[in-house]
């Protein structure tokens, strides 16, 4: 069985994993379902747009984006967006998957942008799922590799300290 925690920090969820005996790949993939990171659950509009269109909706009065092939009028939100206003004007009229998944926005923050939703992105301009952009990073090393590669040497420090005998 596999316990999954979320952490916060500012505006990333980190999500630690215990495992307490085997685990199959479908326990993991329905606990990445119950996440919905990529907001594949969202019940379509039936509106299909080109991303030609969503560029034409670039203005702090008229601001559309493309995340996870959905497309999102954020115009209303603009004002109460918490990281600020320019980060979305930057982004607008665009296919921002990448800047959206790279801020480590919370599972809050991706319940909030499901109101803006107003359609799906034509069959032509689909891109793959940030979730696997994210796999082809440039280091190539993940996150928590990086984490347990420094737990495991904090804890191997300690042990000799605690154990030097002198």
């Amino acid at each position: 069985q596999m316990f999954h925690d979320l952490i916060f920090l500012g505006h990333q969820a980190v999500v630690s994993t215990q495992s307490t005996g085997s685990t199959t790949m479908a326990e993991e993939d329905t606990f990445a379902k119950k996440l919905d990171v990529t907001m594949d659950s969202q019940k379509s509009s039936g509106k299909v747009f080109k991303l030609e269109e969503v560029k034409e909706h670039n203005s702090p009065d008229d601001m559309w984006m493309a995340i996870h092939n959905k497309v999102y009028d954020i115009t209303k939100f603009i004002n109460e967006h918490p990281g600020g206003e320019e980060v979305l004007l930057e982004h607008a009229g665009t296919e921002a998957t990448y800047a959206f998944e790279d801020v480590g926005h919370s599972l809050d923050a991706r319940d909030l942008l499901s109101q803006y939703y107003i359609g799906d992105m034509h069959e032509d301009d689909r891109t793959q799922k940030a979730a696997k952009m994210a796999d082809s990073g440039e280091s190539g090393i993940s996150p928590g590799l990086v984490a347990g590669i420094l737990v495991a040497v904090a804890a191997g420090v300690g042990f000799l300290v605690m154990n030097k005998s002198g």
